[in-house]
This record gives structure tokens, C-alpha cells and sequence, in this order.
């Protein structure tokens, strides 16, 4: 029998409005926005009120991202699905860290906060800006980064699907050198170079704060953006150099695969995650929950998968 995995939901995919289903009708979603709300007051009010312009902005954008991916994934706990292996993009590997328990929920969520901090500070610092590179191989896309300067790639989504992060100057010719190869370069609404060299004072600033914070050795596998592996070894290097490094995230789902995971659900807002599963394991079953009826669907398919 295959294996379920939880996939957490990144940055970029936040709504007004997600999770508030969850939390009136779980209590395991609710104690997660309580215990938030405590460390930072008015979390709950931000995800579910909150308008485009807060839930963008990165210091917000994180915190009620986590809060979102951990109360999802806390409810299907709660209703009886319990994955084998866990991974999670960019921030939310730290809401996969604390569901696998490598830190606890308070822990990480003062960690995210601190995080969302660092990364707006960087991205104030340094003019930044990111971009969604289409229809080019891998290579063909690291090859026009190192012909600039400042532009990285930094998110190996899938196939044919590349985003790379640099100077905001640079990137107006980055684009029309993708267009000229044949490409296609779509500009995010993002507010930094994320994961790249521009995050690197934000790194230090975690590998900082992480040193007097209490790690634990992950409760199931949990696969780091980093390596594309699960967590061994310097688990606070591997969480702070994150912010500044690519997220392998392809590599990652393959791995997982050939650790036995069939069953891929993405917790947290959105399908941005269960979109790329989808094009990198055509033949896996994926789901999303961020809503009473995406649990429900997920619960269902769970225990049919699990009846096999």
C-alpha cells in the first residue's frame, strides 16, 4: 500500500477569508488560531478579514499562512488521517516542522514571525523582484541567470516551470532575454528576491534566533527544501539557510515518491502545490484541504486509499 503525504502550502496563495470554515468547525483548526492569536494578537482576524493589500505584505503574509497550513493539516489529524512523510514550500516548511514536531507550535510560530520580519526587511533593503519562467528547460533558464548579474533561479517548481528571483533593475531585460529564447517570463506580485543571495541577512538573522530555540528530530520524515531530503543532521542550518537558497521543490516530490507516497494532500490555502504534484506524479492522487468540503473529500479518499 502506497503512502499519504501532507504537502504545506507557501507564500502567494493567502485569501481573505481562508480557514475561517475550519475554524468553526474544528477544534483542532481553532486551538491553532488560538494559540497564535496569543503569541500575536488579531492573527485570526487577518486571515479571515483581512484585505489584499495586509495578507500581502510579508510580515503579515506568514504568520496567517502558517496559522492556515497547520489548523488544515490539524484537522485531518483530527479526523483520523495521519501522513507518512510531510513537506512544505518555503514558508510553509516551518508549518510542516512544527506538525512533525521538530519545533513546537509556539516555537515556530514565534519563528515565523521573526522570519516574516527578516524577509521584509531584506526586501525593503534590497529592490527585489521575482518571476515565473515558462516553456524553458532547466538549464536553459540557469544559463540566462548567470548572464545578469543579480538574477537567480530560485524555485524549480516542474517541469518547464522555473521562477527565478534578482535586482528589480535587471529583470525588465532578464524577461525580454527569456521572450527572445523562447519563453515566457510572467512578473509575481511579491514583494522581494526570495531565496536568494538578497535574503542572506535574513538567514543569518534565523540561524541567530534559532540558536537558543529547542529542535527535535522530526516525529515522521520531513523533506527540506534545501536537499530535497528529509531533515538529518544540522537541522537549524538547514532551516535558516532556506530563505536564501532554492526551493527544490520538483526533486522534493520525486524523492517522496520513491519513498512510497502515493497520496499527495496539499493543506493550506489554495492548489498551487496540488497543480504541480499533478504535473510532476500524473499518476498520484492529490488533494487540497482549506475548507469543510475540501476535508471531507480528502477524509474520504484517505480512507480509501488506506483500505487498498
Amino acid at each position: 500500500m502506497g503512502k499519504i503525504a501532507f504537502v504545506f502550502a507557501g507564500q502567494g496563495a493567502q485569501y481573505t477569508g481562508m480557514g475561517r470554515e475550519l475554524y468553526e468547525s474544528s477544534p483542532a483548526a481553532r486551538a491553532v488560531y488560538e494559540l497564535c492569536d496569543r503569541i500575536r494578537p488579531g492573527t485570526s482576524d487577518l486571515c479571515f478579514t483581512g484585505d489584499k493589500a495586509a495578507l500581502s505584505v510579508t510580515e503579515n503574509t506568514q504568520p496567517a499562512m502558517f496559522a492556515t497550513d497547520l489548523a488544515c493539516a490539524q484537522a485531518l489529524r483530527e479526523r483520523g488521517v495521519q501522513p507518512a512523510m510531510a513537506a512544505g514550500f518555503s514558508l510553509g516548511e516551518v508549518a510542516a516542522a512544527a506538525f512533525t514536531e521538530m519545533l513546537c507550535t509556539e516555537d515556530a510560530f514565534r519563528l515565523v514571525v521573526r522570519r516574516g520580519a527578516l524577509m521584509q526587511a531584506c526586501a525593503e533593503k534590497h529592490s527585489g523582484s521575482m518571476a515565473a519562467v515558462l516553456r524553458l528547460p532547466n538549464e536553459k533558464v540557469e544559463a540566462l541567470c548567470a548572464s545578469f548579474a543579480h538574477v537567480y533561479p530560485v524555485n524549480y517548481n516542474c517541469a518547464g516551470q522555473l521562477t527565478v528571483a534578482g535586482d528589480s533593475d535587471e529583470m525588465p531585460a532578464f524577461i525580454k532575454a527569456v521572450a527572445e529564447n523562447g519563453g515566457r517570463a510572467v512578473p509575481l506580485a511579491v514583494s522581494g528576491a526570495f531565496h536568494s543571495p538578497f535574503m542572506a541577512e535574513a538567514s543569518d538573522g534565523l540561524g541567530e534566533y534559532l540558536a537558543d530555540v529547542k529542535l527535535r528530530e522530526p516525529s515522521i520524515p520531513l523533506y527540506a527544501n534545501l536537499t530535497a531530503q528529509p531533515y538529518a543532521g544540522d537541522l537549524r542550518g538547514l532551516l535558516a539557510a532556506q530563505v536564501k537558497s532554492p526551493v527544490r521543490w520538483e526533486e522534493t516530490v520525486r524523492n517522496m515518491a520513491a519513498a512510497g507516497a502515493d497520496f499527495f494532500c496539499e493543506v493550506g490555502p489554495g492548489k498551487v502545490l496540488s497543480g504541480l504534484i499533478r504535473r510532476i506524479l500524473p499518476e498520484a492522487q492529490v488533494f487540497n484541504v482549506e475548507n469543510a468540503e475540501t476535508l471531507s473529500l480528502c477524509v474520504q479518499a484517505a480512507q480509501a486509499h488506506n483500505e487498498k
